[in-house]
């Protein structure tokens, strides 16, 4: 089984995937530590501030190509990261969509405005990020609300995250 676990910055990824590392015990790559690895080897032109857009186009390749892998060598995994297209389901053959499952962390404009200097202090909570890109609240709001927006129109599943920071998820 392959898990996915989008969502825009800020809203828990990381601290998702490693809750599923715990429960289920599927090992997690974080899509961020593959682009940084791509960029600090110069094995891309791309910089840790270019456009998300631009990033998914050269990542997700990657990124779906080990999908693939994982699934024909019946190994768990969870990839996390805010590079996932929203249509990532058309790059994948049935074979492989049985054995996957996507799931995209949004929160709240209430959820944001009522906690924004929470989320921000929960920043580092698995990873210490050297450096984190200021995100301001509208930022994040307008962020989650697009995800929310996609998520829809591709009928992807989503955690939607309003009054109380509680994730759950089952296989």
């Amino acid at each position: 089984m392959v898990i996915l676990v989008a969502g825009a910055s800020h809203t828990g990824k990381t601290a998702f995937a490693q809750r599923l590392l715990e429960k289920y015990k599927y090992p997690y790559l974080s899509i961020d530590h593959l682009k940084m690895g791509l960029i600090r080897s110069k094995n891309t032109k791309l910089t840790p501030t270019s456009d998300d857009e631009d990033l998914t186009m050269y990542l997700w390749p990657i990124v779906r190509e080990m999908i693939k892998t994982a699934i024909e060598n019946e190994q768990n995994m969870t990839f996390e990261g805010c590079y996932i297209p929203f249509n990532w389901k058309d790059d994948f053959l049935e074979e492989y969509l049985k054995q996957m499952r996507y799931i995209c962390l949004i929160m709240t404009k209430k959820y944001i405005n009522t906690h924004f200097c929470d989320i921000i202090s929960h920043s580092n909570v698995i990873e210490n990020r050297i450096v984190d890109n200021k995100i301001s609240q509208a930022e994040l709001i307008r962020d989650n609300e697009y995800n929310l927006k996609m998520c829809r129109k591709y009928n992807n599943k989503y955690i939607l995250i309003d009054n109380v920071y509680e994730l759950d998820f089952e296989l």
